[in-house]
């Protein structure tokens, strides 16, 4: 059996304190797509933890942790968070286990992510150069350096044919930025990478659920920027949404059982591309600030505005949604009134359906107002002290959307959350 934790909005819905939360219940907790572009941030000891690579199961001694094919794996983010990882005590050597078929992020495509994102100027899509645009190409191309590929004498001869298929791509961007360094690193880390469970994750993962073993899957960003049911082209090279699941740890369909969606009460995003909700006025300021929006990896400002029903309603049917957790409910606390985006109006047509373009469309979002709390909400144990404004904006939305709310997250602590 398997259970799905995935982003229901641009990313940076909180998942990482959520997986955090529900992995006592589960034997596994496996990453199926993404890189290190993805920032889970977890509170390990009252200490701020932010996992790239690593599933958010790891700080649980008893969890096996899987790093899925789907995944493309940064070596050097790799190594960093294992050494940041140990110096809690845990030993990844023991419940650390990596797919061979997951594809490596070579020093090169983060200069390909580079010069591409430069050479874009004002039509760049946000990227967090990572490398991981690039990494995913190479995968569909059929060019990618894999971790199993790690065990054959002819790897460095292959990097090399990598490589310098990769320069001449460069040399068309006239990229001439020196990646000694970054190669130097690169290799350093490949040794550390050699060392570590490397398993045919597929079996190893289907073996597990054959032993009656119960798995969650942890997804990164979020479903609008789905490669193919995002706000294209403004959105990541991976699956991020439940269908993603079957690829990117070679399980069936038929195994997966709950969907768990993540949600701001909010939205945000961080990079370019459309957001119809955004708010460039002192309100946006003020989630930012209460909501300290900034990105986990890059630590931009994130772009705040109020929550889209219509996007969410979207997201929950494409991933079949059967539950939704609602995070940072606690950044509204202070608000005399909220909006909710309940449709959008393009060219002066009432729409409930996200455009299969948003950028080269003006949307004007259709809002219904509700009253906020004034409650410190960040002390709430028990769903019945939820404050009546707080019950009746959730109820309005399980209702818009189809699946209910059923956690509430009132904080960033492990034990901030709300069961309803």
């Amino acid at each position: 059996m398997v259970d799905v934790i995935l982003g229901l909005q641009w990313g940076d819905e909180g998942k990482g304190k959520i997986v955090d939360f529900f992995a006592p219940n589960y034997d596994v907790v496996a990453r199926f797509q993404g890189g290190p572009n993805a920032g889970h941030t977890l509170y390990v000891d009252g200490k701020k933890m932010v996992l790239h690579q690593i599933p958010s199961g790891i700080f649980h001694q008893n969890i096996v942790n899987i790093i899925g094919n789907g995944v493309v794996l940064d070596p050097i983010t790799l190594k960093r968070e294992c050494d940041a990882v140990a110096a809690y005590g845990i030993d990844v050597r023991k419940n650390l286990f990596i797919s061979q078929r997951t594809n490596l992020i070579v020093p090169t495509h983060r200069a390909l992510d580079k010069a591409s994102e430069l050479q874009k100027g004002d039509s760049k899509i946000g990227s967090t150069l990572k490398g991981i645009g690039p990494a995913y190409m190479d995968k569909t191309g059929r060019n990618a350096l894999r971790v199993g590929d790690l065990m054959d004498k002819s790897f460095i001869t292959n990097y090399i044919k990598l490589r310098l298929k990769h320069q001449k791509l460069l040399d068309n961007f006239h990229f001439i930025e020196d990646i000694s360094a970054w190669e130097e690193e690169f290799f350093e880390a490949l040794e550390f990478l050699r060392t570590l469970n490397i398993v045919n994750g597929e079996y190893f993962i289907n073996s597990k659920i054959s032993e009656g073993k119960k798995v969650l899957a942890e997804g990164a960003q979020g479903s609008m920027l789905d490669i193919d049911f995002g706000t294209f082209p403004f959105v990541t090279s991976s699956s991020t949404i439940s269908a993603g699941v079957c690829n990117g740890l070679g399980v069936a369909p038929q195994k997966i059982k709950d969907i768990l969606g993540v949600t701001k009460a909010y939205c945000t995003r961080v990079g370019g591309g459309p957001f119809p909700t955004e708010l460039e006025d002192a309100t946006g300021e003020e989630l930012r600030k209460l909501g300290s929006e900034f990105g986990a990896t890059t630590g931009r400002p994130r772009r705040c505005g109020w929550i889209d029903l219509v996007a969410l309603k979207y997201a929950c049917m494409i991933n079949g949604v059967t539950k939704m957790v609602m995070t940072k409910a606690d950044v509204l606390d202070t608000f005399e009134n909220l909006q909710v985006c309940t449709a959008y109006n393009i060219n002066g047509a009432h729409q409930e359906e996200v455009p299969f373009q948003m950028n080269n469309v003006v949307i004007d979002p259709v809002y219904k107002k509700f009253a906020g709390w004034h409650t410190d909400s960040t002390q709430i144990k028990d769903a019945a002290e939820l404050p009546a404004e707080m019950s009746t904006y959730i109820d309005f939305i399980n209702g818009y959307v189809g699946a209910p709310v059923k956690y509430v997250s009132n904080g960033p602590g492990r034990e901030q959350i709300i069961s309803l």
